[in-house]
Formats: C-alpha cells, structure tokens, sequence
C-alpha cells in the first residue's frame, strides 16, 4: 500500500478545484492551501483539498480598475484621480 496514497500533485488538485495549476501553486506558496513542498513540487492531501473546494470562491482576472464615487453609482476610472 503506497504511503502517499491520500495526497494529490498539482495538476490533480487543480482539476478538483477547477482551477489552473499555477492557481494552486500560488495558494499553496501564500499557505492558504496548506500542502508539503517536496523537492521542485507540492503535494496536497485529497482531505485538504476537498475541504478547500467548499470553502473557496475563485475570481477570474484582475481586479477592476473601476471604483464608485459617491455612493450614487457614478463610476470612475481610478486612472482618472
């Protein structure tokens, strides 16, 4: 019986999550997603990783440049100020 049975790589937790790969690096380098570094990758265990999913809200892109002045639903470019 494998010891590392329970643990995902990368590439396996980002197909679980949805996610790219380089998505679940980064979660795991900022430890919100706490997995071992062993030597030039990550492993996760599945436990840790279906616990995430629940709880994680992945946003696409980059923020929004955008910001609401007044409270009135004008908006402006912060490029602008």
């Amino acid at each position: 019986m494998p010891v590392l049975k329970d643990y995902v790589n990368v590439s396996e937790a980002a197909e679980i999550l949805k996610v790219h790969p380089g998505t679940v690096k980064r979660l795991c380098r900022e430890h919100r997603l706490s997995a071992h570094k062993v030597h030039n990758g990550w492993l996760i265990h599945i436990d840790e990783v279906q616990s995430f999913a629940k709880k994680y809200e992945g946003r696409r892109g980059r923020p929004s440049n955008r910001i609401v002045v007044g409270g009135k639903g004008k908006v402006s470019d912060k490029s602008n100020h």
